[in-house]
């Protein structure tokens, strides 16, 4: 399964007074700085590590006091029926944005995120591969994040969506499959039913201690699918496959023992500097990222944990992605 349009509005409505509700009833000093600094851009943290006040992408999840205070929240995502990631309460002030950006982070290869709009004004516009869309209130919205992709608030009001990050459930993907075939029908609606807080299910695993051949071979195939010229990088193709093969003779006689690491390390070390010599970052995906840079984020930073996080459980650094016009 995976998304085939930019944009894909799925066919559930939610109430969005009662989402609003729980929203305003929330404490001022829920709302924290977005972690990219964008002005105009604030969050409420709705699931995290450990439900703990940050904003790290790794860990075993974990509702935060401000989803446990909104129940509808919760039936929201119970009737969304995914595996919960990282999730917040995303402000946008009038006249902010979001500027053109592409999601090639690691996180974003297996995650899907889910907009549901709270409060919004006609002029609060969504862009994904050269689609615009407004998404208005209750609706339920995903989208290709490895496409480029941006948002204006162009009206006079602050605008909040419940962000949702999941690797997904069959109940979601019944629904994108429904909305991307056109059979959907009339949209199912969600009213708010109070009760019993939903079992909810929060992801434990979200990053390799050594990552294996298979998922590698798979991100190597994703990307080589968005390469715009797949004969000036067969060389670079060749080289990767060798790596993977090598990294699963690793795996067959160490698979995520210590006592491989270092062998693991070493062919990390080989392939990067061959990338460098064999012009990888001269080769340019569809979305007009460079094949060296997705790479990196995909298969070489995450394909072993590094000790630092190990030991204290930090997440790897989800480096600065270039503009993606230069």
């Amino acid at each position: 399964m995976r998304l085939i349009k930019p944009l894909v509005q799925l066919p559930i409505l939610f109430d969005a007074a009662a989402l609003e509700a729980e929203v305003r009833a929330l404490p001022a000093a829920s709302w924290t700085p977005h972690p990219t600094g964008y002005p105009g851009n604030d969050a409420a943290r709705l699931v995290s590590p450990g439900g703990k006040p940050t904003d790290a992408l790794d860990g075993a999840m974990a509702p935060t006091e401000h989803l446990r205070a909104s129940s509808y929240m919760q039936e929201v995502m119970a009737a969304l029926g995914g595996v919960w990631g990282r999730s917040r309460l995303m402000g946008l002030g009038a006249g902010a944005q979001v500027p053109p950006h592409i999601d090639c982070h690691y996180y974003w290869r297996t995650h899907l995120r889910i907009h549901i709009p709270v409060i919004t004004n006609p002029d609060v516009l969504f862009k994904c591969g050269g689609k615009t869309v407004h998404m208005k209130p209750g609706e339920c919205w995903v989208f290709d994040s490895f496409q480029e992709h941006e948002v204006h608030n162009n009206g006079a009001e602050r605008r909040v969506h419940l962000v949702l990050d999941t690797v997904g459930g069959e109940r979601l993907w019944d629904l994108i499959d429904a909305a991307q075939s056109g059979a959907s029908g009339e949209p199912v609606v969600v009213p708010a039913l109070g009760g019993p807080s939903p079992d909810l299910a929060f992801e434990r695993v979200n990053t390799p201690k050594v990552m294996s051949p298979w998922e590698m071979q798979a991100h190597l195939s994703f990307l080589m699918g968005h390469v715009v010229s797949p004969s000036a990088a067969r060389s670079v193709h060749q080289r990767l496959d060798r790596f993977i093969y090598a990294w699963g003779a690793l795996w067959a006689r160490f698979e995520t023992s210590d006592e491989g690491l270092p062998a693991y390390r070493q062919l990390l070390r080989e392939v990067r500097a061959d990338m460098v010599q064999l012009g990888a970052g001269t080769i340019r995906l569809r979305n007009n990222m460079k094949l060296d840079f997705t790479l990196k984020q995909l298969i070489f930073v995450n394909a072993v944990e590094r000790p630092d996080t190990a030991a204290l459980g930090a997440p790897r650094p989800n480096e600065a992605i270039p503009n993606v016009a230069a």
